[in-house]
């Protein structure tokens, strides 16, 4: 019997939805998927809203009322906008020489009480500098040039009677009357010849005079008869006399001189550059009154410092010339020298109003330093 070989019908194909399962239960096409739809919505909602936000519309212009015109002033205060020039700034003071010839330097930043230029007595060649060589000390620094004192010296020795042998200073001394002899000749006649004359032969003696006959005294006595005689004054060994003064004194400060080896080629009394200026005058009374009242203190209270030491005063003066404030007092002696310092620049102020252009340039206080040294 013949045999029929029938083909097995075949699989059914899968269903869509199988298709899908399978792909959302594996993780990695899961996420492809999802990424992939969200991009498409993506694009399809910006392919809808595009037209909507890139549509511009025509803005019509607005017609403002036109504006009235208004009047208005501007006022600007003097020199509001400009900086007001800096305040002229005080170089540097210095004590020149008052016997000096004045003389305005050409170029100088020292101002004084008087108009003056560098010259020494014995100039150096190829030199210009604006002070004059002086031999001084090297660990002082001063500005002084020439030395001499303010007032004249005082005595303060206690009277002592004079000693009971004293001579006294004047008195009259009895002189010895001088000897005076008559003319030695006398004219005669000679025998009867009234033409003839003869003389004595006579030997002239001292002190003749035209007198009758001859008056007995000295031979080599004073001409002037009964003068006073004027005995040299007694010499009184707690009183010396004073020494003689060769050399002219100065009326300036005593000074201390701080050396400078390099001077200038110009010939003169010793100067140097400064210009006059009010500031310059006003501090130059002030130190000269300071100076004179410290050494009345010294000698007065009797003040014996040690020699050497020093005593630096920083103090205010205001523009009326009062001591506004002692600010610091730096004391290398002792304390009755500190004591005579502070003192020497407190007792005789105020030392008077500064003038506009001092208050111009320091404003209405000034702040100073003093040092006092004691040698």
């Amino acid at each position: 019997m013949p045999s029929t070989l029938v083909q097995p019908p075949s699989a059914p194909p899968p269903a869509p939805r199988s298709f899908v399962a399978r792909l959302w239960d594996d993780q990695e096409s899961r996420s492809t998927s999802v990424g992939l739809a969200g991009v498409i919505i993506f694009y399809l909602l910006l392919w809808l809203i595009a037209p909507h936000l890139l549509k511009y519309e025509a803005v019509g212009s607005i017609v403002r009322p036109h504006a009235s015109a208004r009047q208005f002033n501007i006022e600007i205060a003097p020199d509001a906008f400009m900086k007001p020039p800096p305040k002229p700034q005080p170089f540097k003071f210095v004590e020149t020489n008052p016997d000096a010839p004045e003389n305005t330097p050409d170029k100088t930043q020292n101002f004084s009480d008087r108009n003056q230029q560098v010259a020494q007595e014995k100039p150096q060649a190829d030199q210009h500098n604006d002070r004059p060589a002086i031999e001084g000390q090297k660990d002082i620094q001063t500005t002084q040039i020439v030395s001499g004192q303010l007032q004249q010296p005082i005595e303060h020795v206690e009277a002592v009677p004079p000693p009971d042998n004293a001579r006294e200073a004047e008195k009259t001394v009895a002189t010895p009357k001088q000897e005076q002899n008559p003319l030695a000749g006398v004219d005669k006649k000679e025998g009867d010849n009234k033409d003839g004359f003869g003389t004595n032969i006579a030997k002239i003696a001292d002190n003749m005079k035209a007198i009758p006959q001859k008056i007995e005294g000295a031979k080599h006595a004073p001409l002037i008869q009964d003068a006073p005689a004027v005995d040299p004054p007694p010499i009184d060994p707690t009183r010396p006399r004073p020494r003689p003064q060769v050399v002219k004194q100065q009326k300036t400060r005593p000074a201390i001189f701080t050396e400078n080896k390099f001077g200038t080629s110009n010939i003169g009394p010793v100067a140097l550059d400064a210009r006059w200026s009010n500031y310059g005058a006003y501090l130059q009374r002030l130190i000269d009154t300071v100076q004179v009242q410290w050494e009345n203190i010294l000698i007065s209270g009797k003040i014996y410092p040690p020699s050497g030491s020093t005593v630096t005063v920083t103090f205010v003066i205001d523009s009326e010339g009062k001591i506004a404030r002692i600010v610091n007092v730096e004391n290398k002696s002792s304390e009755q020298a500190s004591h005579a310092c502070v003192s020497a620049i407190t007792d005789r102020a105020p030392y008077g109003p500064w003038t506009d252009d001092m208050i111009a340039m320091l404003g209405t206080q000034q702040e100073m330093t003093f040092t006092f040294y004691y040698q």
